[in-house]
């Protein structure tokens, strides 16, 4: 293939053509206008680096996250001496377009950028799969710009790679992540202390005129010869049931997404933050009858 450069440089011929009415010399300077023109297009098809100079891989989760952006790198590397001299060392400029599943939501389809001998690149593009299951991406496909900008030339990779779609877990790492770093509160969370709740014990403290005086600890009170409360605390390593709905109208879409989804997303979550804070988890699956108990 041709460049649009190369395009405009082969319509020049027209206009000097145009000239051979007016004098047959024109034809002459068409026809060796053309000739060089071609000898550049062969120069540049010579000087440019062959297709397997590149070798292209693919970079990603083999679990993708449910209706999330999950990231995709393609590091791009092209062979070849970084101290190549003349022309044969100049960057070239390549586009790459990916082959994600069809079912994907893909924002970027064609990704740009200029590699030269010897170079390693990467660039990214998200993608967003809307139904669980196993899938595949197919090749990658990578064109590229000759060192003249006269000639494009294609090379594709066989970087085939089965991918499954599971629940959203990106979201179960950004809470570990900021968990880490004591930040829930960009999501909406903070701790809260409910002291006088529940009823295990948490300690004694000196009576208050607000507090129910069914919490004085009577024996510390005779004890001490003051009144004496009791504080509680709630309960820790409860077990938690999480019934899940799994009936046909939680088939129905809600946006992107079925409600069957949103709601697989939500109990994973929900099931993570348990067994971290010491609770024990189980999960109860129904339709019109129950269908599975874990």
């Amino acid at each position: 293939m041709i460049t649009r450069r190369a395009l405009y440089l082969l319509l020049l011929v027209a206009p000097i053509l145009a000239l051979g009415t007016i004098s047959s010399a024109a034809y002459w300077g068409a026809g060796l206008y053309a000739v060089g023109l071609l000898g550049l297009l062969a120069a540049d098809f010579a000087l440019s680096p062959k297709p397997g100079d590149f070798r292209l891989v693919r970079e990603n989760d083999p679990k993708l996250s449910l209706g999330a952006d999950n990231a995709v790198s393609i590091v791009v590397r092209r062979l070849g001496a970084p101290e190549m001299p003349g022309v044969r060392g100049r960057g070239v400029p390549f586009i790459i377009r990916d082959e994600p599943p069809e079912e994907f939501i893909i924002s970027e389809m064609f990704l740009a950028g200029t590699i030269g001998p010897g170079e390693q690149l990467v660039v990214h593009y998200p993608v967003k799969p809307l139904r669980r299951g196993d899938y595949s991406f197919g090749e990658c496909n990578l064109r590229y710009t000759g060192v003249l900008g006269l000639v494009v030339r294609q090379h594709r990779d066989p970087v085939n790679a089965p991918v499954k779609v599971y629940p959203n877990l990106l979201e179960v790492r950004k809470y570990e992540l900021l968990a880490r770093r004591d930040q829930l509160f960009e999501i909406g969370l903070k701790n809260a202390r409910r002291l006088g709740e529940g009823t295990e014990f948490e300690r004694l403290r000196d009576y208050e005129h607000d507090d129910d005086y069914r919490r004085i600890n009577w024996p510390a009170t005779a004890r001490l010869h003051k009144p004496i409360t009791t504080d509680y605390q709630p309960e820790r390593s409860q077990s938690v049931i999480i019934m899940l709905d799994a009936g046909r109208l939680m088939t129905a879409p809600l946006g992107p997404l079925s409600k069957l989804d949103y709601a697989i997303n939500t109990t994973l979550l929900l099931a993570y933050v348990a067994i971290v804070r010491g609770d024990r988890v189980g999960l109860l699956t129904f339709t019109d009858t129950v269908t599975g108990y874990w």
